[in-house]
């Protein structure tokens, strides 16, 4: 639990760089911290294997091997130690990993949009494209909230 828990953290500080770097529109930056990310994710994969490893021996030993939770509660009292604390604080982590993965998925779908829309003014040089119609161009001027003769 105390390498999953570092793990969370060092994940939370990346995250929280990430949205940094997202903002700031810094792709070398960017690049830099996939190595960093791919580092995290080898260690998280470490920590699954080892989770998957310990729910094994539990189920081979006839102990609850559903969770790392049923396990610990399955425990002695006297030989949980920290570990509910620990698993308390690790989904609480988790849960704030979502929130900052989400929030930069957010971040990036709004980049690429405005890059799209940049990509289809500098395609069409600025004019208006009629959506339907015979290829004729869009009256420029109307469809506004507030008419340019006006």
């Amino acid at each position: 639990m105390t390498d999953l828990l570092a793990v969370q953290d060092e994940t939370l500080h990346v995250l929280a760089r990430k949205r940094e770097l997202l903002g700031a529109a810094d792709g070398e930056g960017l690049a830099r911290l996939g190595v960093e990310e791919e580092r995290l994710v080898d260690r998280l994969q470490e920590c699954l294997r080892r989770r998957e490893e310990m729910l094994g021996r539990a189920s081979r030993e006839g102990l609850p091997a559903d969770s790392i939770q049923s396990l610990t509660k399955a425990l002695p009292k006297d030989r949980r130690g920290e570990l509910p604390k620990q698993l308390k604080l690790s989904k609480a982590q988790s849960r704030l990993l979502q929130h900052h993965s989400l929030t930069n998925w957010v971040i990036a779908q709004k980049t690429l949009i405005h890059l799209s829309q940049m990509l289809e003014i500098i395609a069409t040089g600025g004019r208006l494209q009629p959506t339907y119609g015979r290829g004729e161009p869009a009256i420029v001027g109307s469809g506004a909230l507030v008419d340019h003769e006006a």
